[in-house]
């Protein structure tokens, strides 16, 4: 698994649980930042997705 996985999956985990705790205490800048990072961590987890893939696929 590439490290870039890893750190995508602890950034949207992180980032859900802050978008979480700013719709729970009403702050829409936290929500927000929570949101970012969500989303940031998913495109970082896609980008280890694919550097798996093409690593799989020059395996012989």
């Amino acid at each position: 698994m590439d490290k870039d996985r890893i750190e995508g999956i602890v950034k949207h985990t992180g980032g859900a649980l802050k978008e979480g705790l700013g719709k729970i205490l009403g702050d829409a800048k936290l929500q927000g930042e929570g949101a970012a990072e969500k989303a940031e961590g998913s495109v970082q987890n896609a980008v280890g997705s694919i550097k798996d893939s093409a690593r799989d696929a020059m395996k012989p």
